[in-house]
C-alpha cells in the first residue's frame, strides 16, 4: 500500500447516524450479506453498461461475478467482485459519508419519534447498506479501482468515528468488502457467518435472482495463511486450489421475456414459492416501463389454502429490488380480497432498505397495485369467458374471498361483479352470471331479485320463494356470510339494482291488475277491507315483536312470512354483529299474511266472530313463530312455543 495514509473523521451528525444504523436499522442482522452483495451487484451493472458506452475502456467483460471468501483463523469474510470499481474521491463521498444531505434533518425526525419502530421507518428511507457491515464486524476494510484507472484505493473503518484511506498498488479492477467478524452471538442475533451452510442459506433467501453468479470456496479455508496482499498471488505450494460453487441460481423468470419461459420453468417457481405442488390455474407475467419500471409475475393457485380465512393468514406478494429480496408478505401490493394470489414484483427504483409503512404511503407502489389489481381481475375475466370450467371450480375455491372486493375496492366494483358466479333458480346445478341474469330477465323486470340463506335447500324452501316460482321470476341463491352484506352496499349491476325478495315491498301482482284492470283493483282493495280488523288486531298482540302486520302478494301456500324493511339488518347479519360484540337494537320485523290460505282466513273469521277469545291470542303467536322457523330464525321461547303448540293439537283431536 503506498503512503501517505490519511486518517478522517466522520462529521458529528454523520458519526451519530452511523451508530443509529449499526445498532437500529436491522432486526435481522443477516441482511447485511443481502447489503453487500447488491452493491457488488450494482457495481458489475455499471461495468457492463460503461463498457458497451465507453469504447475505449478496456476491461474483460466475459466472467463477471462476485466472490465470497472465508478465511476462519482470521475470522474474515469478503466480498469481492470485478465490477466498475471506485476512485479515491467516489470513495469519500460514497462510502466516507453516510449521506450527501439532509443527515441533519433525519437525526431530528429521529428525535422526534416516539418509538424505535419510527425511527426505524425513518432510517429505512436512507440509502445507508454499506454500513449494515458494521453490525456484525469489529472492522471493514474497503480495497478498490475503478475501471479505466491504473490507481487503486484502500479504506478501513471501525465505525466509531474515524477512516483512514490511502492509495493502494496493484489492485484488480473492482471492489473487495472485508469484515473483520465480531464472534457468534446467538442472544444478539449474530449468526456464525464463516460457516458455509450460514452463507449458502443467506444468499439463497436473499440474492438467489442476482443476474451475476455468486461463487465461493467448496472447502473450508479455516487453517489457511492470511490472505495475501491484494492484486499478488498467494503462494500454493502443492496445495490444490479449492473449487469454486455457485451459490445462486440466477433463474429470474420474471426478468425474461414470456416467449423465452417454459410453462415447466413457470410451474416450478410457483410451486417454489408457493409450497403448493399443483399447477397454478393461471399465470400472469408483466413488465412496466416508463417513470417506475418494475417485473411481475403472478400466480393464480387452484385450490385454497386451508389457511385462506384464518386471522393469521399471510398475504401479498414477494417484493424484490433488482432481483435482491426485500420481503416476503408486501400487502401494499396486493388488496386483502386477493389474498390467495401468490408471485413475486421486482421493482427497480425503491430503496433496499423500504418500510412496511412506507410502502403503504408511497404513490408509485399504490399506482403499481393498480395496475396489478387490475392485471389479476382481467386474467379471471378472460378465464371465465374462454376456460369456463376452469373458472367454475376457481370460483368454488375463492368466490367468498372475491366477494369480499365488493365491500373494499370501490374502484374495482363493476369488474368483480362481472366476474360474479351464483346459484340461480334458474338452472338446479349450474351457476350463473350476473351478466346472464341480466340477458334472461322478464319485460319490465327492472331488479336483479336475489334471497339470502344457509342453503341451498333452505332458500329455494322459503316462503318468500313462493310467488316468484309461480310467476317464473328467476331468483339468485346467495349462501356465503358475505353477501349479507355486499348486496347491502352494491346498489346496482349493469342498471339494474340489487332487490331482496325478503325485503320491502315485493308486488308481483301488479301484472295481474295490468291484466285484470278495475275489476282486479277492486277485489284488492276488498279482501283488504276485509282483512283489516283482524290485521290490527295482530299488529297489536304481536306489538313486542312484529312492527307491522299485513297482506303479502308474496305468498301462494305458506300461511305468513316475516319480511324486513328495505334497508332493516337481515337476520343473518344481526347474528354475525352480535357474534362480534356489537350492541344493535333489536330489529323488528314485518309479519306478511296469506289471505287465501285457509289458517288465515279461518283467523278472520274466529277473530269476526269472537274477537275476545283467549285462544286467538295463542293461534297468533304460533303463526309468528311457524314464520319465524320457516325462514331458518331461532324462538324467542322454544319451550312456550312447544308447549302452545302441543296443546292446539290436542284440541283437534
Amino acid at each position: 500500500m503506498a503512503s501517505p495514509t490519511q486518517t478522517l473523521e466522520f462529521q458529528a451528525e454523520t458519526r451519530q447516524l452511523l451508530q443509529l444504523v449499526i445498532h437500529s436499522i436491522y432486526s435481522n442482522k443477516d441482511i447485511f450479506l443481502r447489503e453487500l452483495i447488491s452493491n457488488a451487484s450494482d457495481a458489475l451493472d455499471k461495468l457492463r453498461l460503461e463498457s458497451l458506452t465507453d469504447t475505449g475502456l478496456d476491461v474483460d467483460t466475459s466472467d463477471l461475478h462476485i466472490t465470497l471468501e472465508v478465511d476462519k483463523g482470521a475470522r474474515t469474510l469478503t466480498v469481492r467482485d470485478n465490477g466498475i470499481g471506485m476512485t479515491r474521491d467516489e470513495v469519500v463521498e460514497l462510502i466516507g459519508t453516510i449521506a450527501k444531505s439532509g443527515t441533519a434533518g433525519l437525526l431530528a425526525k429521529i428525535k422526534e419519534a416516539k418509538d424505535a419502530d419510527a425511527a426505524q421507518h425513518l432510517i429505512g428511507q436512507f440509502g445507508v447498506g454499506f454500513y449494515s457491515a458494521f453490525m456484525v464486524a469489529d472492522k471493514v476494510t474497503l480495497h478498490t479501482r475503478r475501471a479505466g484507472t491504473e490507481q487503486g484505493t484502500a479504506w478501513e473503518s471501525d465505525g466509531e468515528g474515524t477512516y483512514t484511506i490511502a492509495q493502494a498498488e496493484g489492485l484488480p479492477v473492482g471492489t473487495s468488502v472485508t469484515l473483520h467478524l465480531k464472534p457468534a452471538d446467538g442472544e444478539d442475533g449474530l449468526g456464525d457467518y464463516l460457516a458455509a451452510w450460514k452463507i449458502r442459506q443467506i444468499v439463497k433467501q436473499y440474492s438467489d435472482f442476482i443476474r451475476w453468479p455468486i461463487r465461493m470456496a467448496t472447502e473450508s479455508l479455516g487453517n489457511a495463511e492470511p490472505a495475501a496482499e491484494e492484486g499478488t498471488e498467494p503462494a500454493t505450494g502443492d496445495r490444490a486450489a479449492p473449487e469454486l460453487e455457485t451459490l445462486n441460481s440466477m433463474k429470474a423468470l420474471w426478468a425474461r421475456p414470456r416467449s423465452e419461459v417454459s410453462e415447466a420453468e413457470y410451474r416450478e417457481f410457483y410451486q417454489q414459492i408457493s409450497h403448493d405442488w399443483q399447477a397454478p390455474a393461471e399465470t400472469i407475467h408483466m413488465r412496466a416501463e416508463g417513470t417506475f419500471e418494475y417485473e411481475a409475475l403472478l400466480f393464480v393457485p387452484a385450490h385454497a389454502p386451508f389457511d385462506l380465512f384464518s386471522r393469521d393468514t399471510k398475504r401479498g406478494v414477494q417484493l424484490y429490488v433488482k432481483r435482491v429480496f426485500i420481503m416476503d408478505d408486501c400487502d401494499a401490493l396486493m388488496p386483502n380480497y386477493l389474498r390467495f394470489v401468490k408471485g413475486v414484483v421486482d421493482a427497480h427504483d425503491l430503496s433496499l432498505n423500504v418500510s412496511r409503512e412506507i410502502l403503504q404511503h408511497d404513490r408509485q407502489i399504490t399506482a403499481v397495485r393498480r395496475r396489478l389489481v387490475k392485471k389479476v381481475l382481467g386474467a379471471l375475466k378472460d378465464m371465465q369467458t374462454n376456460r369456463t370450467d376452469t373458472y367454475t371450480g376457481l370460483w368454488e375455491q375463492f368466490g367468498r374471498v372475491l366477494k369480499e372486493g365488493l365491500i373494499e375496492d370501490r374502484d374495482n366494483t363493476d369488474a368483480l361483479l362481472e366476474l360474479v358466479s351464483a346459484a340461480s333458480t334458474h338452472d338446479p346445478q349450474e351457476p350463473t352470471t350476473l351478466r346472464e341474469y341480466v340477458a334472461r330477465m322478464k319485460d319490465g323486470q327492472d331488479a336483479i331479485y336475489y334471497l339470502t340463506g344457509e342453503n341451498r335447500a333452505m332458500v329455494e324452501n322459503s316462503p318468500h320463494m313462493e310467488a316468484f316460482t309461480a310467476k317464473g321470476y328467476e331468483v339468485l341463491i346467495l349462501t356465503d356470510p358475505v353477501d349479507e352484506v355486499w348486496t347491502d352496499q352494491v346498489p346496482a349491476f349493469d342498471g339494474h339494482r340489487f332487490q331482496s325478495i325478503a325485503k320491502g315491498q315485493v308486488d308481483l301482482d301488479n301484472d295481474a291488475d295490468e291484466e285484470g284492470g278495475e275489476e282486479a283493483k277492486a277485489e284488492k282493495a276488498r279482501r283488504e277491507q276485509d282483512f283489516a280488523l283482524m290485521v290490527s288486531w295482530l299488529q297489536s298482540t304481536l306489538a313486542d315483536h312484529v312492527k307491522q302486520v299485513r297482506l303479502s302478494t308474496r305468498l301462494t301456500t305458506s300461511a305468513a312470512c316475516l319480511v324486513g324493511d328495505t334497508r332493516d339488518l337481515t337476520p343473518t347479519l344481526e347474528k354475525m354483529y352480535r357474534a362480534m360484540g356489537q350492541d344493535l337494537p333489536q330489529v323488528k320485523r314485518i309479519l306478511e299474511l296469506n289471505p287465501t290460505h285457509p289458517l288465515v282466513t279461518a283467523l278472520r273469521q274466529a277473530h269476526d266472530t269472537n274477537p275476545d277469545d283467549p285462544a286467538l291470542a295463542e293461534v297468533a303467536e304460533l303463526l309468528h313463530g311457524s314464520a319465524l322457523l320457516a325462514e331458518g330464525g331461532d324462538l324467542p321461547d322454544p319451550a312456550r312455543f312447544t308447549r302452545l303448540l302441543t296443546d292446539r293439537l290436542t284440541h283437534t283431536l
